[in-house]
């Protein structure tokens, strides 16, 4: 049995790490408020996009004069897989569920006998993906100095993936990412970018075809690098609201568990102390009862 001393120690330092989870729950929820309105406000714009660059490719006569961006290499051998997850730990099961996502994926292209290749956005992912996948990880990319998420990392990473697909390094790209629903609902999402999928995001086909002015060719060739860092922008926005959901709720739960601790020791220590007192009188009356 632990000493009084011993016990004193844990409560004191079990209420040390229940101000801190508190603390950290509070500037999650502040965060989180800001992060889930920018999130929201993003998804419209960004599937928009993806809607308009579908009808000005539908509006294309010559279909073989598409840019490989929207049409692709013509082949699906070589697979380059962004898995975005967080600088930052403490975060629940954040983390994990994208990397379980793309492990799953990564699985599947592994039984087709296709090749993989690795992009991580985020130290938290490489930590988790270089045990197993050390071999496939070509970038590691990190926002670390940012203090939130921003269109110009965006196009860092977008300027990557265009190079590289420029450089046939690649056919296909898929990002993988968390989808913010609620504080406690987050849904791993995995998107292909490269090339676009061709159906719009509310699964309409559209029946109206518009005149563009410049060419449909002309405008697809300088919206779809914009739409690429647009998807990642998206992405990035979404993983914000979602890890503070999630660091949120962890921290909750931290909280308490802490103050459940806190009341078993306090009782063990408040027994130990009525057992060490009854002790002390026993002695008291035993050696009276001796003169």
């Amino acid at each position: 049995m632990a000493s009084l001393d011993d016990l004193k120690k844990r409560i004191a330092s079990v209420k040390s790490t229940q101000k801190i989870t508190k603390a950290m729950k509070m500037v999650a929820a502040a965060k989180l408020r800001r992060a889930q309105e920018s999130a929201e406000k993003g998804r419209p714009y960004s599937e928009k996009m993806n809607n308009i660059i579908l009808n000005l490719s539908i509006g294309i006569s010559d279909k073989d004069s598409l840019p490989k961006l929207l049409s692709g290499t013509g082949k699906d051998k070589i697979h380059l897989c962004v898995v975005m997850t967080s600088d930052r730990g403490l975060c629940g099961g954040f983390n994990s569920n994208i990397i379980k996502k793309a492990k799953n994926y990564f699985f599947k292209l592994s039984r087709e006998g296709k090749d993989l290749k690795i992009i991580t956005v985020g130290t938290k992912g490489y930590d988790q993906l270089r045990r197993v996948y050390a071999e496939k990880i070509i970038e590691n990319i990190s926002f670390k100095s940012s203090k939130n998420a921003n269109y110009s990392d965006a196009e860092k990473v977008s300027k990557l993936i265009i190079e590289k697909f420029e450089k046939e390094e690649f056919d296909v790209c898929t990002i993988f990412y968390n989808q913010f629903k609620n504080v406690i609902t987050q849904i791993p999402q995995a998107q292909q970018i490269i090339p676009l999928i061709h159906e719009r995001s509310d699964g309409i086909k559209p029946d109206d075809i518009y005149e563009f002015e410049p060419e449909e060719d002309e405008i697809l060739n300088n919206l779809l690098p914009k739409n690429i860092s647009t998807q990642i922008f998206k992405a990035m926005l979404e993983n914000s609201a979602s890890e503070q959901g999630s660091r949120m709720s962890a921290m909750d739960n931290a909280t308490r568990n802490a103050g459940e601790m806190v009341d078993k020791l306090t009782i063990e220590y408040n027994r130990s102390r009525q057992a060490a007192i009854t002790k002390e009188l026993i002695e008291i009356i035993s050696g009276a009862e001796s003169l």
